[in-house]
C-alpha cells in the first residue's frame, strides 16, 4: 500500500507561503493612497537630491546681483533670491544637503541607541540600571534644547550640527529598543542558543538584532521627518550650514529680511520641508502597518 507523503512538513512550502503572503501585503500596502503618496514624495526627493549635481540647473551658489529678487520666469522657474541666485536650483540642491544630513544624523543616533538599548535589555542588572539612569536624565530635557547646547559648544558648521543632533536624538530610541530586547531575550531561540554554548556577542548579533529589525525600521522611518525638522531648525538659527551652502533651514534664515517684499523666498524652502516631513511620515505609517506583528497576525 502506497503511503501518501503529500506536502506535510515540506520545508519549502512554509517559506514560499510566507513569501507570497508578504508580497500580497506589500501590494496591498502600496494600494493605500497615503502610503503610495508618501513613497512617491520620498522617492522624488531622493532622486532630486541624488541627481542634483548632474541636472541642467544654475550654480546654486553663484551670485548675480543685477538679477536679484527676480520673479519666476522661463529663465528662473522660481525666481531668484536677494543675491541673484536661482531659487529652484538652491531648493533642489538643498534636498541633497538636507537629506544627507538627516540620514547621517539618523545613522549616528540609531547606532548609539542600538548599542545602549540592546546592552541594557540583554544584560540587565547594574548595566541596565546605569544606562537607563543616563537615558532618564537626558529625557528630562527637550532634545532640541540639548542639541542647541551641544551645537553651541561645538561651534557653527553642518558637521557640528549633525554630531549634536545625533548625540541627543538617540535617547528615546534606546528605551524602545531596550523594551523589544527584553522581550526577544526570553524567546526560545535565544534559550536554545545559550544551551548550545553561543557567546553573548553571537546571540546579540545573530539572534536578537535580526529579530528586532522590524520595530527599528518603523522607528527610523517615523523619526526621520522630525530629524529633518530639527536640523532645519538648527540651520535656521545659524548653527549649521554656513553661506553659501544651499540648505532649506539656512534658506529660511536668509529670506527673513525679505518676508514683506518676496515672501516666496520663505514659502519655497518651507514647502520643501513640509513635503519631506509629510512623505516620510506617510511612508513610516505604511511600514508600521506592514511590520507590526499584530497586523501580520491579523492580516493572515
Amino acid at each position: 500500500m502506497a503511503i501518501d507523503t503529500g506536502h506535510v512538513g515540506d520545508p519549502v512550502s512554509i517559506p514560499a507561503a510566507s513569501g507570497a503572503r508578504r508580497r500580497r501585503r506589500w501590494a496591498a500596502l502600496l494600494r493605500e493612497p497615503g502610503t503610495a503618496l508618501g513613497l512617491f514624495l520620498v522617492a522624488s526627493l531622493l532622486l532630486a537630491g541624488l541627481l542634483a549635481p548632474w541636472l541642467p540647473l544654475d550654480d546654486p551658489t553663484e551670485i548675480n546681483l543685477p538679477e536679484r529678487l527676480l520673479t519666476p520666469s522661463t529663465q528662473h522657474l522660481l525666481g531668484t533670491d536677494h543675491l541673484g541666485r536661482d531659487t529652484f536650483s538652491r531648493v533642489v540642491h538643498g534636498a541633497r544637503v538636507t537629506l544627507l544630513a538627516a540620514a547621517a544624523t539618523l545613522a549616528l543616533s540609531m547606532t548609539i541607541a542600538l548599542t545602549v538599548g540592546i546592552l541594557s535589555g540583554y544584560h540587565g542588572g547594574w548595566a541596565d540600571t546605569a544606562l537607563m539612569g543616563v537615558v532618564d536624565l537626558l529625557l528630562a530635557f527637550p532634545s532640541l534644547i540639548l542639541a542647541l547646547a551641544v551645537a553651541g559648544a561645538l561651534g557653527p558648521g553642518l558637521l557640528n550640527v549633525l554630531l549634536a543632533a545625533g548625540a541627543v536624538w538617540w535617547v528615546g530610541h534606546a528605551r524602545i529598543i531596550r523594551g523589544v530586547t527584553l522581550g526577544a531575550r526570553q524567546m526560545e531561540y535565544v534559550t536554545a542558543a545559550r544551551a548550545a554554548g553561543a557567546s553573548n556577542l553571537r546571540i546579540i548579533l545573530h539572534h536578537i538584532a535580526p529579530n528586532i529589525l522590524g520595530p527599528i525600521i518603523v522607528i527610523a522611518s517615523l523619526d526621520i521627518g522630525w530629524i529633518i525638522l530639527g536640523i532645519a531648525g538648527l540651520n535656521f538659527l545659524g548653527l549649521g550650514a554656513q553661506p553659501p551652502t544651499p540648505e532649506w533651514g539656512a534658506m529660511l534664515n536668509d529670506a527673513r529680511p525679505h518676508l514683506q517684499t518676496a515672501p516666496r523666498l520663505l514659502l519655497l524652502p518651507g514647502t520643501a520641508i513640509f513635503i519631506a516631513v509629510l512623505g516620510f511620515n506617510l511612508l513610516g505609517d505604511g511600514l508600521r502597518d506592514l511590520l507590526d506583528p499584530r497586523t501580520v497576525r491579523s492580516g493572515g
